[in-house]
């Protein structure tokens, strides 16, 4: 029987390191997975460092693979105001991407790149990267933003739907940072649903669970 090719992730880039500007410097040269070969650059997270809150989103839109950083675009824009409406300072928290690289299909025009979901496979691939966030940032309580990102922490069964707005009990392999972790949808949903009001609001109310 012919041996199966072992499967690569981020692991080997990875750099033994709790610094970010280091990690952020060994994840733009990372090709842990193929989605580097078409995305502009690696999108690593941002912001304070230690942090009591990691927001965890799915993957760079097209705004944030251009401009290479995490939450910068329309749902990025949402996202910063529910944060302040429940209390909570951007400045204050660390944001990033449980998928580092943009996944897109060219539109048939070809002018616009159209997001397509990450694989298991590809958020698998990723994940060192998120461990060495988590250990450079050190949260109390990391914010699920969507299936992708509770899939990435919690693994495929997570349900975000079953969970959203519970502050839980994170996965022992953290060791306690996080100790907590809080599931919510990601801010690109509210923009889809079709209440945008009400799907803002229910985001705002899961966020307030942070500052109980």
């Amino acid at each position: 029987m012919a041996a199966r090719t072992a499967r690569r992730d981020a692991a080997e880039f990875v750099p033994d390191s709790r610094s970010l500007s280091r990690l952020r410097s060994a994840a733009s040269r990372c090709q842990g997975c193929d989605l580097h070969r078409d995305a502009t650059q690696t999108v690593f997270g941002a912001g304070r460092a230690p942090a009591r809150v990691l927001l965890l989103g799915e993957q760079p839109g097209d705004k944030e693979d251009v401009e290479g950083a995490p939450f910068v675009g329309p749902a990025g824009r949402l996202l910063d105001r529910a944060l302040a409406e429940a209390g909570l300072d951007r400045d204050e928290v660390y944001v990033t991407n449980a998928v580092k690289h943009f996944k897109f299909t060219p539109s048939e025009r070809g002018k616009r790149r159209i997001h397509q979901k990450p694989s298991r496979g590809q958020i698998v691939a990723c994940r060192p990267w998120l461990l060495a966030e988590l250990d450079a940032v050190r949260p109390e309580v990391v914010v699920l933003l969507g299936a992708t990102a509770a899939s990435s922490l919690m693994g495929p069964s997570f349900r975000v739907t079953a969970h959203r707005g519970e502050l839980l009990p994170a996965p022992e392999e953290f060791r306690g940072r996080p100790a907590r972790v809080l599931a919510t949808v990601h801010p690109s949903a509210v923009l889809r649903a079709p209440d945008r009001d009400d799907a803002y609001r229910a985001v705002v109310a899961d966020l307030r669970a942070l500052s109980a």
